[in-house]
């Protein structure tokens, strides 16, 4: 008989869904008496035999390309196709093909590929961040979106001082500091020193102490504390509650992979947590320092680094009020080679020194030789440029006693519109063994006022062309249109106009200090502390 012998189970049916015959594949499979079932065939020969009994051709068969895709159903245990072969107009003949191994490697195929994707989608959100807060949120919101129903995530920061993060199904993440023993909790002290890590410890849910259960779900069967691996140090721990016992193969090679992500997401956000810390505790000392008040006279100052978003540069100022001096002040303004970062800290340096050297303030030469020493005794090279301001009080009238080592001298601001350049030179800082200077003392009637400032406001390049410095010229002519102004006013227009020049290109850091002599009023100097 026709296909009797053959491996695969066939099957001829009729209409009503009578089986005509059956070969010796089919009997072992659905039995000796076969029907058509299960019902998922049954089905798929009803389908079949009706759209042949619509179909408008009355004579021969359908083409091929017109018939149904093959139909798929499990028999037992076992998953088969089964591909139908028309015998005439009325009957249908059906091959059964076992698909179980194929079915079996696709599902675990489309269940790799889905714990990949998972995998992939909480690898980017870990790393998405380097906040380490809410670092440590996403790592407890994606347990429990993939591993418990409640996570715990624990992350040391001292002795007994721990941050734990928190999440239940359905909720937001929060966050705890808390002091806390590890021993209390079985497994956690463990995972937290451990490294390489060890493997997940479930714990009975009796032996979980309080911050652990918290006030949630009461069907955790199981409580697992797993190590959160980091750079050669653990970077915490991650405490899953479960209201099953144990992970599924497919749970544990995702979770194997998850805490090591995990791991390393905490790990790179409290680095980068740390070096920030450090940085804004170094930057303390780098930045332009708010302009004190003083007494004497109507001082101003602004600060620009270069390049955009830069906090810190080569330039910089200080007002020293000099003790015991009566209202005395040193105001200094400097350039250091170089930009960024690196010239900065140096800037950081030369500033602490003159701070040393504010007892020798009245001795501008010997400050400047001091400083001088310092610079050359460091390790490389590197030079700095400075204007110093003696500032004191005489009677209604201020007097300056202004040197300049290397550094563009400061022009003075007359109430009659001349503006002066200061007539101080001298040798640039850190360079040569011998320094020269020259002091100048110049008195500032009221409403006078003695601009210092650097290089990159004069040297900014703008213009029609883009290439034409600001220069000296064009800052005496804006300054002879700022006669009367605050300090502060003056300050700012010098700054603008620096800024104003050279737009959206390159340009160097701008340090200015104004230094005013204050109008009388009828109860004294005009002024007061500012606001």
């Amino acid at each position: 008989m026709l296909g009797e012998d053959t491996p695969y189970p066939m099957l001829v049916a009729d209409a009503s869904g009578a089986v005509e015959r059956a070969n010796a594949a089919a009997r072992s499979l659905l039995g000796e008496a076969p029907r058509i079932a299960p019902d998922w065939l049954a089905r798929a020969h009803h389908d079949l035999c009706a759209r042949l009994a619509a179909s408008p051709a009355a004579e021969g068969a359908p083409d091929a390309g017109s018939l149904p895709e093959p139909a798929r159903g499990p028999v037992g245990e076992r998953v088969f196709e089964a591909h139908p072969v028309l015998a005439g107009r009325d009957r249908v003949t059906w091959w059964l093909v076992d698909v179980t191994t194929r079915e079996r490697a696709m599902e675990l195929l489309r269940a790799e590929r889905d714990s990949t994707a998972s995998m992939v989608a909480a690898a980017t959100e870990l790393l998405s961040s380097l906040n380490l807060d809410r670092c440590l949120e996403a790592v407890a919101r994606l347990a429990v979106t993939h591993l418990a129903h409640a996570a715990r995530v624990v992350v040391p920061f001292g002795p007994r001082r721990y941050e734990v993060a928190y999440n239940e199904a359905g909720g937001e993440a929060v966050r705890r500091n808390l002091d806390i023993d590890p021993r209390s909790m079985p497994g956690l002290a463990e995972a937290l020193r451990a490294f390489p890590p060890v493997p997940a410890r479930w714990v009975d849910p009796g032996r979980a102490p309080g911050w652990v259960l918290g006030e949630g779900r009461h069907d955790t069967r199981s409580v697992a504390v797993i190590s959160l691996p980091g750079y050669g140090l653990p970077a915490g721990a991650l405490i899953l509650l479960r209201s099953a016992a144990g992970f599924s193969p497919a749970e544990e090679a995702f979770a194997r992979l998850f805490v090591a992500r995990a791991g390393t997401a905490i790990s790179i956000a409290r680095v980068y947590a740390e070096q920030g810390a450090i940085a804004e505790t170094l930057m303390a000392d780098l930045l332009p320092p708010m302009t004190p008040y003083l007494d004497v006279a109507d001082v101003a100052a602004r600060y620009r680094a270069a390049g955009h978003g830069a906090l810190v540069g080569g330039d910089f100022y200080d007002v020293h009020p000099v003790a015991g001096s009566g209202g005395a002040a040193l105001v200094v303004l400097g350039d250091v080679s170089g930009k960024g970062l690196e010239a900065a800290v140096l800037t950081g340096k030369i500033r602490n020194t003159l701070r040393a050297l504010l007892p020798l303030a009245d001795d501008h030469q010997r400050v400047l030789e001091r400083l001088n020493e310092v610079l050359l005794a460091g390790p490389s090279p590197r030079y700095v440029t400075l204007v110093l301001a003696g500032v004191e009080r005489r009677g209604h009238r201020l007097e300056l006693r202004l040197t300049s080592a290397g550094h563009p001298p400061p022009m003075i601001v007359r109430n009659d519109g001349r503006v002066e350049d200061a007539r101080t030179q001298g040798t640039l800082i850190g360079l040569l063994d011998q320094i020269t200077s020259v002091t100048q003392t110049v008195l500032l009637d009221p409403g006078e006022t003695c601009l210092l400032y650097s290089d990159g406001v004069i040297e900014a390049r703008g213009g029609p062309l883009g290439d034409e410095m600001f220069g000296d010229d064009r800052l005496r002519e804006e300054l002879r249109q700022c006669v009367g102004m605050p300090a502060a006013a003056l300050a700012e227009r010098v700054q603008m106009l620096a800024s104003q020049w050279a737009g959206e290109r390159e340009r160097d850091d701008i340090a200015i200090v104004a230094i005013g002599a204050p109008r009388e009023s009828a109860d004294g100097p005009a002024g007061g502390p500012p606001a």
